[in-house]
């Protein structure tokens, strides 16, 4: 029968042969939690969508699958284990052949291959059970940008790992801006992952299990350049781990998006690359050679704390549980099943070590991910990585207002004059203070807040007529008239022709 094809981003042609893995073979050891896993649609009501080649070609509003690990109440779990094919179930969905038979499955989606070793994977149990129940505690969340035009299930070994650590993992498939289908790879590819990213960064606020302060992004090829992109569009994220990700091959495609600003990149980074692509397979395939040693984002990088690894058995399909189990094999340049399971593994636990250490702030952990691979007992034939330290950024405005909101703007004058013995070059400009005091003051929330922020503002600037006359502002909206006279007079002493001040004494004094 004809088979869909699926328009695919391809890094490498591939010469094949058949590959023979397992989930038991990979070996990850679980660690003290049970799984949990759910699957369903959220829609995002601001976005139209159709699916593609459907008989009636409506237009709906942009459906969102959601696929979640998460840490669950007991081992002893009364449902039973995933199997692998229930994975793929998601995928039918997610590649909107929902009703396509089961025994189609590998014929009709032509990157898992219909071979005998792939028939056997279906029945591999997994670890994960369907809607166990959360453990009731808050965890660190990790959510995931998958590779081009992928599935949210792509990497399901890896994050059951990660659930079974006491992590949170959520994610969406990679999907085109109207249909399944994206362009090719381009900047408008990268920004609709990037908003569908966004959601998911909404959607976690409805767990009462998940720590918001606590968030990382991670994605495989195509998903590493949208998460970079989301970085710069969000503060909220504390680390950034990449999977062989695109923002190192295609950088260009991230510099076109308006919100592109290297310097927002400012927070723990980790991007674990592939083998060195071979002579052979550069000239064959015509694949430009600085490749293998072009990192422009990596170079760029200034404020983050940033490690790039490569993994000397894996190429870049082996970066997912999906490629590991069900891809073909290039015999070019492919190690053995063997090495690519224990390099998937190891993968994973590197992937592990460093969300320990950015999110849990473990010190063995930090300790593991600042060590070169050889100190942590791993030759350098397997891993190597180059490793750079952040250059520290002036404390400026934002810094200091991120902490003033932290206490409630409340002992403003004790904040700043602890942080000036620290960062004497710090300069709290009297313009924005006198916004934010005047924004925070007609707020009837935060009245008091804004009378904090002109108290520390006129420690700053004593002699201020502007700042006085705001304060007095501040008084007259709450109706203290008796402390709005006083602001008002001390403003006209230090400018007489303060005409505001003047016809408001008069208005007061009337």
């Amino acid at each position: 029968m004809r088979k869909i094809i699926l328009i695919t981003l391809i890094l490498f042609k591939v010469c094949i042969v058949i590959g023979q893995t397992s989930l038991k073979a990979i070996n990850l050891k679980n660690g003290d939690y049970a799984v949990g896993f759910k699957h369903y649609t959220a829609v995002d009501s601001t976005r139209n969508y159709r699916i593609h080649n459907d008989f009636n070609h409506q237009i709906k509003k942009r459906p969102i699958p959601i696929s979640i690990w998460y840490p669950a109440t007991s081992k002893n779990n009364s449902s039973s284990k995933l199997t692998v094919l229930d994975y793929l179930e998601v995928l039918k969905e997610e590649e909107e052949w929902k009703n396509l038979p089961n025994y189609f499955l590998l014929d009709w989606f032509p990157y898992l291959w219909n071979t005998p070793e792939n028939k056997a994977h279906l029945s591999e149990k997994t670890t994960a059970f369907l809607n166990a129940k959360p453990l009731n505690k808050k965890f660190p969340v990790v959510v995931y940008a998958p590779s081009y035009q992928a599935s949210s299930i792509e990497n399901f070994a890896l994050f059951e790992y990660l659930g079974s650590n006491g992590f949170i993992v959520i994610s969406s498939p990679s999907r085109g801006t109207d249909t399944r289908w994206l362009e090719g790879g381009t900047t408008k590819d990268m920004e609709t992952q990037s908003r569908d990213i966004e959601f998911l960064l909404n959607e976690i606020h409805k767990y009462g299990t998940i720590d918001l302060d606590k968030i990382a992004l991670m994605g495989f090829s195509f998903g590493g350049l949208s998460n970079a992109i989301t970085v710069m569009k969000n503060k909220k994220i504390r680390a950034l781990i990449s999977l062989d990700g695109t923002e190192r091959y295609n950088y260009a495609v991230l510099e076109k998006s308006p919100f592109f600003e290297i310097d927002k990149l400012d927070i723990p980074y980790i991007h674990f690359a592939q083998k060195e692509i071979p002579e052979e397979v550069l000239k064959s395939d015509n694949i430009p050679a600085e490749l293998n040693y072009k990192f422009q984002l990596y170079d760029s990088l200034s404020y983050s704390n940033a490690h790039s690894y490569r993994f000397h058995n894996l190429t870049h399909s082996y970066f997912s549980s999906f490629g590991v189990l069900f891809a073909n094999r290039d015999k070019r340049q492919d190690k053995s099943d063997a090495e690519i399971m224990v390099s998937y593994k190891l993968l994973s636990e590197h992937t592990l070590q460093f969300l320990d250490a950015t999110l849990k702030n473990d010190d063995d952990a930090k300790l593991f991910i600042e060590n070169n691979p050889d100190k942590n007992g791993f030759p350098e034939n397997l891993i190597s990585k180059t490793m750079k330290t952040a250059v520290k950024k002036e404390f400026d405005y934002k810094d200091f207002n991120d902490l003033a909101l932290k206490q409630d703007y409340e002992n403003l004058i004790p904040l700043y004059q602890k942080i000036l013995t620290k960062h004497p070059k710090l300069k709290l400009e009297e313009g924005m203070l006198n916004t934010l005091g005047l924004r925070m003051s007609f707020n009837p929330s935060m009245h008091k807040q804004g009378i904090n922020v002109f108290l520390l503002a006129l420690h700053i600037y004593p002699k201020s007529a502007n700042l006085y006359d705001s304060l007095a502002e501040a008084y007259f909206y709450k109706k203290d008239f008796q402390r709005a006279i006083a602001n008002y007079e001390k403003s006209l002493e230090l400018n007489p022709e303060n005409q505001n001040a003047i016809d408001r004494l008069k208005q007061l004094r009337e």
